[in-house]
């Protein structure tokens, strides 16, 4: 029985994702749950598994091509053995009645049945495959694909092909006012070609990245961006760690670091600040009664923030676990939609890798982020004297349209005091 391999629900607010690798060709043999297919999206990586132990009989997106959540993947053949790849069949030549002087007439396009389905317009185009993001933007554009040269596998058209042609197009003579051009000019990306070199290399943006800059430049565009800083001594926390280091870590089975310590401080000062874990949404502010940290986690895929769900109700044992899991499932790709959404605010350690100070970016909708840095011992006045500390510099960045530099400052001052004086953050005064 033939199974159709198609795209799952992604998760909420994904759409599309893109068809990164196939572990199988057609024609494999496949086995219950073995995954078939991987998938791009703009949060995590998904593997697509055999709903059925059989075959692969046949491919119907190639890697790289953008799918959308229903998408037809591919063809399963429920069963032992190896199937047989579809392959295209000509159309047949149709029985002619006609005298045999006349049997080489043409037969009319539109007296042709083809399958419409993957097509675009009302004339019968030669056989066309167009993946279904490709399709919507030659139907929004209305082109005619079978006017364009595709530089996909095999000649098929892709998203670029058909941006590209729009870009010509537009260049032509056109009896739009000036600020009518500009306006236009703005909203298109830039495609122009640009001199290759041998030196250099052209790698396909992955989604996950073009949707961390676009998530960026959002953050940009949209918010009231501000920083402040402050400094901290780490000594006491420092201190802390070295005596209860190895009692901790045989008790919980995890490592004592510092972000628990500022998950825990952090969740103290929102409470007291609501304004720094609420968001603007259209012209309401929401302010949430729960605390969800999200932890900046880089990859080499480029950076993921999972998140803390109720980090506020988590012991210390619980968040060191929950960090070093989802360090180590995101570098694989592995971690779920449900543990990359709803954060309600952000903390990100530059200092990991070096970093001494930086302003980061917002994670929209939320509307601030912590920047941790490196811990550096510098001089310091205590008292009256000047002393040796290991000191942090902080950063919050923080949207200005719904926190005023009074919360944003005072936060900042209530995580310094819990940090310094880690007794407080048991005893939450």
């Amino acid at each position: 029985m033939a199974i159709e391999l198609k795209v799952p629900t992604l998760g909420e607010s994904v759409t599309e994702a893109t068809v990164s690798k196939w572990f199988k060709t057609a024609g494999d043999p496949v086995e219950l749950d073995e995954p078939i297919v991987e998938l791009e999206t703009d949060k995590v990586t998904v593997e697509v598994n055999a709903p059925v132990s059989g075959a692969l009989e046949s491919i119907a997106v190639d890697e790289g091509t953008d799918v959308e959540v229903g998408a037809l993947l591919g063809v399963l053949v429920e069963g032992k053995g190896r199937a047989q790849p579809l392959t295209d069949k000509p159309i047949p030549e149709p029985a002619s009645n006609l005298p045999p002087d006349q049997s080489s007439v043409a037969i009319p396009p539109q007296e042709l049945t083809v399958d419409k389905k993957n097509y675009v317009g009302d004339k019968v185009p030669t056989p066309l495959f167009l993946s279904p993001a490709v399709r919507k933007l030659v139907e929004e554009s209305g082109l005619d694909p079978n006017t364009i040269s595709g530089t996909g596998k095999g000649g098929r058209l892709t998203k670029k092909d058909i941006l590209i042609e729009m870009e010509s197009r537009a260049e032509q003579p056109s009896l739009k006012s000036p600020a009518e051009l500009v306006v236009e000019s703005s909203l298109r990306p830039s495609l122009k070609e640009r001199r290759s070199d041998p030196r250099e290399e052209r790698v396909r943006m992955t989604k996950l990245r073009k949707v961390i800059a676009a998530r960026l430049k959002e953050a940009q565009n949209t918010a009231a961006m501000l920083t402040t800083w402050n400094e901290i001594d780490l000594g006491s926390v420092m201190d802390l760690r070295s005596f209860y280091k190895e009692k901790f870590e045989q008790k919980h089975s995890a490592k004592l670091g510092f972000m628990s310590f500022f998950v825990r401080a952090c969740c103290i000062a929102l409470r007291e600040w609501p304004s720094i874990n609420a968001e603007v949404y259209e012209d309401e502010l929401i302010y949430k009664n729960y605390y969800n940290i999200g932890v900046a986690v880089g990859t080499p895929q480029g950076l993921v923030v999972p998140i803390l769900k109720d980090a506020d109700q988590m012991r210390f044992s619980d968040i060191e676990s929950k960090i070093a899991d989802f360090g180590r499932r995101a570098r694989d790709g592995k971690l779920s939609m449900d543990e990359m959404t709803g954060g309600t605010f952000t903390i990100s350690n530059g200092g990991v890798f070096g970093s001494l100070n930086s302003m980061p970016i917002l994670n929209v909708p939320q509307s601030a982020i912590l920047g941790m840095h490196k811990i550096q011992k510098r001089p310091v006045v205590v008292g009256n004297e000047i002393v040796i500390r290991p000191m942090m510099y902080l950063a919050l960045s923080y949207d200005h349209r719904i926190v005023d530099g009074r919360e944003a400052v005072s936060f900042l001052v209530r995580v310094k005091e819990c940090i310094e004086d880690p007794q407080r953050i048991m005893l939450d005064v």
